[in-house]
Order: C-alpha cells, then structure tokens, then sequence
C-alpha cells in the first residue's frame, strides 16, 4: 500500500529505546515491554454505560524499556514527539500525585495502582501510536508500563482483568479522564487475527475471527483534534447517569427506546439525543458481532454507517473533518463502511474495504479532503507482551 503509511516495527522501535536508555542512563536495560493502541469498530461511548464495544488490536504499540534501580526515584524519559513539555521526569514510589508533565501522569497513576510491590526504575518509552487520534496512546502507555513492573517485580499474575482495572484507575484518578474499560482491556487481550466483543457490564469478551483475507481495516487520521475536554466527556457521562436513574436502571445497558419514551418529558431535548444514540449503539455492536461471526459484512458496513450518522447526530462528538472522511470513503466501490472511532470532536475514521480497494479509497480521499490524512492498514494484531532487548 504505497500510499499507507509504514508501520515502524517493534524491533526497530526497541532499537530506538534501548540506544536512548544508554544514552540517558549510561546502561543497559534489562526488560522490555510492549502494548498496543487500539481501534474501535463500532460501539462507540458505551463502555462507561456497561454496554458493549467492539475493539481491536493494533500493530501500532508503545514500548517500554527498563531496569530495576537502587535509587529512591523512578525515572522515565519519553521520546514521543508529541510530547510539548519536559520530556523527562522523576519522582518517588511513596505519595506519589498528579502533576506536570502530563504524560507522566499515566505512568505515576500504574504504578500508584500496581497490584503488587513496585520497585525504583529507569525507564525509556517510544510509540508508534498516534497522540490524540483516538487510537488510545494513552491505555497503551498505561499497559506497557504495567507490563514493565510486571517483568521487574517478576510478577506472575495473569488477571488481566484486575491489571485493566488498575491501569483505568490510573487514567480516572491521575489524567482526570473518566473512561470506561474497553482501551485498557484490549490492550491487554487482543490476539492476531481476532476483534474482541467486549460485554462492559461482566468484563466478559468473546475473540470473534476477521476470517476474511480479502477485508482489511482502514483507519485515516484526520490529523486534526478538537480536544474533548474532561467537562464535555462528563457532561454526557452526567446525561447519561441521570437518564438511568429517572428510568431506576443501573445503567443503560438495560434501558430501550421504550424507556426513554417514558421519561422524556423529564429530560430536555439535548439528553434525550445523548440517550437514544447510547441505546441505539448498544444494540448495533450485538448485531455487529453476529454479522462478523458469519461474515457478513455488508451488515457489518451498514451497522458502522448507522452508528457514525448517530454519533454525528444525536451524541455530537463528530466534527466536519471526521464527517467529510467518511462521506469521501463511503463514495467508492468495495467500502462496506465507514465512521468515526475514538471520543471524536477529531482524530480517526475507520473503514471497512476490500483489499483491492484500499489503494483507489486512499487516493479518492485525498482528493475530496482538504486537509492532510494519514493512512494506516491495520490487521487485528497481539495484545500487550514482553519483548526481547
């Protein structure tokens, strides 16, 4: 796919850590570890309603070099260019708090939420995982830091569960984002070759096979971000508690339409939209992991296209850069579908097209979109494991 861009491979990205390790700490490290970002193929703002979602894997990861230190100080040095503050921080295991830079609040909130004893280290990140795409950098810097202590404390525990748990506690309490489970949960268990039916409710998953060679996923970053700031995100998370408890639901993973018809007298205008869109969604991502089981992707297309349109519409999390990607992509042969993934307001579109496609898709949006795109094609790829230095 000449005009894809190329994904850098784990070994060159551990090449590029290991040489910056040496570099900052005069040493060697003597573990690594790698988590993926993710893409969300439909079920989009259901997770922190107990809905389901429907991620997958990508080859797109964020690495994590390191050794185990006699120091009474962790320190960590990013080379993500993203990255606009210090790009290099200390600080102690004890009392640890939020602060600046940023990016180091993911990596203090895993190991203040590590379940075991964490050690001092030294540590070097590197990713390939796009910042602010909605490809979820942020679960991938979390996990592969988890992974980290894991390989430094020489820890055995296989919950996976329990260690997404920890590193959403990470995100909730020290970046100030209240996000569901979905990133931190495929980051740990997405497999090659398989999506990952996600119930939010249970933590309960089902792989479902992409069996189909001649289907390939295209995710095109818009290369734009409209932040979606912590009050937008709560604000439809408030809509969406306040809902339920008007309908005495848990959440709304047990609310229908019928519900909401009930009590929308109670609500104004702009939450009954946020809640139909939720409702709506939840059951679009049921469908969509049948229509994968069977391979039906026409289905599959349309579910993807039924849930963009409603996200544009009724949750408003689009924006016109997103919406004009996948109007562009939905004009050519060989789409099943499109629509935008991630918390929105920018960042990613993801389509569903035939290989033979791919390559007149890329060049067509290109020539509608006014901006510049960046293209991946992306197969469902491994979940977050160690990795030889």
């Amino acid at each position: 796919m000449a005009d894809a861009t190329h994904l850098k491979d784990v070994e060159d990205l551990v090449k590029e850590a290991k040489t910056a390790f040496r570099d900052r700490f005069q040493s060697d490290p003597d573990v690594a570890a790698c988590a993926p970002g993710r893409v969300n193929l439909i079920g989009e703002h259901t997770d922190y309603n107990n809905g389901f979602v429907f991620p997958m894997a990508l080859p797109l990861v964020t690495v994590v070099v390191g050794k185990k230190t006699e120091r009474s100080v962790c320190r960590v040095f990013t080379l993500s260019p993203e990255v606009n503050e210090c790009n290099y921080v200390e600080f102690a295991i004890e009392d640890l708090q939020p602060g600046t830079p940023k990016w180091a609040n993911y990596v203090k909130g895993v190991v203040h939420y590590y379940k075991g004893k964490p050690c001092p280290f030294d540590a070097v990140i590197v990713s390939s995982v796009p910042f602010g795409g909605g490809l979820s950098s942020s679960a991938a810097l979390e996990v592969s830091v988890y992974m980290l202590l894991d390989l430094l404390t020489d820890n055995k525990s296989n919950n996976k569960d329990e260690k997404a748990l920890s590193c959403q506690s990470a995100e909730h309490n020290f970046a100030n984002l209240p996000c569901g489970i979905m990133d931190q949960l495929i980051s740990f268990k997405g497999q090659s070759g398989y999506a990952l039916l996600i119930d939010c409710r249970s933590m309960e998953s089902e792989l479902v096979a992409m069996k189909d060679p001649e289907t390939v996923v295209l995710i095109t970053n818009s290369n734009v971000k409209h932040e979606l700031t912590g009050t937008e995100y709560s604000s439809r998370r408030d809509q969406c508690k306040l809902a339920a408890k008007l309908m005495s639901k848990d959440s709304l993973r047990d609310a229908k339409m019928e519900d909401l018809e009930a009590c929308k007298d109670e609500l104004d205008q702009e939450t009954v939209k946020r809640i139909r869109h939720v409702i709506t969604e939840i059951s679009r991502t049921e469908e969509a992991g049948k229509a994968l089981s069977s391979g039906d992707m026409t289905k599959f297309g349309k579910l993807m296209v039924d849930s963009h349109i409603s996200l544009r519409d009724d949750y408003e999390v689009s924006c016109p850069e997103l919406d004009q990607l996948v109007d562009a992509a939905l004009q050519m042969d060989g789409v099943y579908g499109s629509r935008m993934t991630g918390g929105g307001f920018g960042g990613c579109t993801v389509t569903l097209v035939t290989k033979s496609a791919v390559a007149s898709v890329m060049q067509h949006i290109r020539k509608k979109y006014p901006g510049q795109p960046t293209f991946y094609v992306c197969p469902p790829s491994e979940g977050a494991r160690q990795l030889k230095l």
